[in-house]
């Protein structure tokens, strides 16, 4: 069984990971199954060929999609390129798992939606597996993307909504509701690793920022207006509760200069970690007192391993993973003041440890081993 692993990427960590996720259980289901990745730019060929991945052989240049054309190779030459190449097409793959995150709605072009319409009702006519992973969908107000989810993805094999309102936002506009399912982000099932000198962290908090708080997918302009300083009274707030800030990388250049410009602004000494290994990372928060983090998939780290987590958001995917969670409270808004924030963050690692936040946790992980249990039903 050859598997497409669509969505992933080797700069945000979030991303990384989610494509360890599906590796790790795609082993433990069919060890023989063998993964192949379409190239990117943050998804170069070294990259791709240490997670022991085929290189896809992608007919697709922008919203040009010749992908068609790879079914009129002949076997023997489809053969030739993955015996001595490592190349794959699409004619090749049983099974694509889409494990976009967040890329389906009215924030990103409509061009990119109708190119992966496009793609699941190509794959559904040649009997192929598009099963659309955990992720957040939607809102779909634009007649033309609307159109596009009718037409294409009502086609896929099976489509997990990531929360209550991607399923609402995306079941008005889909053939066979029945495919459509509700299940949480799949990573928390990872356990992150762990490197000796990791102790050194369990007195820190980490700061995670990300630029999508200040660019154009923000809507919010408080948050663009104010979220550097939020990000400086963070470091000053986890001094003055006794603990070390140390602001983490979670994806690469443009967040790497929000830390700097925070290192900058700030009078303390602070250390900012450029860790490239996503297992890592979720060990290192793992590791620590606490997390401010901007990172989605920083905040499902913090959450699903019962660490103290505030968060911030730029879009309906945090509100709710924090509400999931019954952390709803730890989600900082832009009118916060220093106090606000500081107490949150007090009240957060003071409330770790209740009952509902631990149920949650292990709720939310069964779930997902149910997730996986209908998707191999359905790829067997």
């Amino acid at each position: 069984m050859i598997v497409e692993i669509k969505g992933v990427q080797f700069v945000n960590k979030g991303a990384e990971l989610m494509l360890h996720a599906v590796i790790q259980k795609l082993n433990e289901f069919d060890p023989s199954a063998e993964i192949v990745l379409a190239p990117n730019g943050n998804s170069p060929y070294k990259a791709r060929a240490e997670v022991n991945a085929y290189q896809k052989l992608s007919l697709k240049k922008r919203f040009l999609d010749l992908n068609e054309l790879s079914y009129h190779l002949p076997t023997k030459v489809r053969k030739w390129l993955k015996t001595n190449w490592g190349i794959v097409t699409e004619a090749d793959v049983d099974v694509v798992l889409d494990a976009s995150g967040f890329a389906y709605g009215d924030q990103w072009p409509t061009k990119h939606l109708e190119a992966v319409a496009k793609e699941v009702k190509r794959l559904a006519k040649h009997n192929k597996t598009f099963i659309f992973m955990p992720q957040a969908l939607g809102p779909f107000a634009d007649p033309e993307k609307q159109a596009a989810v009718k037409d294409g993805f009502s086609k896929a094999a099976l489509i997990f909504a990531r929360e209550q309102s991607s399923f609402d936002g995306i079941r008005p506009h889909l053939e066979d509701t029945s495919k459509l399912k509700i299940a949480p982000d799949f990573t928390n099932l990872v356990k992150g690793e762990l490197e000796e000198d990791y102790t050194k962290y369990n007195n820190t908090v980490f700061i995670i920022p990300n630029y999508n708080m200040v660019n154009e997918r923000n809507t919010n302009t408080t948050w663009k207006s104010r979220y550097l300083d939020f990000l400086v009274e963070s470091v000053e707030n986890i001094v003055e509760l006794g603990y070390t800030p140390v602001l983490l990388n979670h994806e690469g250049k443009h967040d790497g200069e929000l830390c700097e410009k925070v290192k900058a602004a700030t009078p303390h000494p602070i250390e900012i970690i450029q860790e490239t290994n996503p297992l890592k990372v979720k060990g290192l928060i793992g590791s620590s007192r606490g997390i401010i983090c901007s990172r989605f998939h920083g905040c499902v780290s913090a959450l699903t391993q019962g660490i103290p987590c505030v968060g911030t958001s730029w879009s309906h995917k945090y509100e709710n993973l924090f509400a999931e969670y019954n952390r709803a409270e730890f989600l900082a808004k832009p009118e916060w003041s220093k106090e606000e924030l500081k107490t949150a963050l007090s009240s957060s690692i003071s409330t770790v440890e209740e009952d509902i936040y631990n149920t949650k946790i292990a709720e939310y992980k069964a779930q997902t081993e149910q997730m996986w249990a209908e998707i191999f039903k359905r790829i067997k």
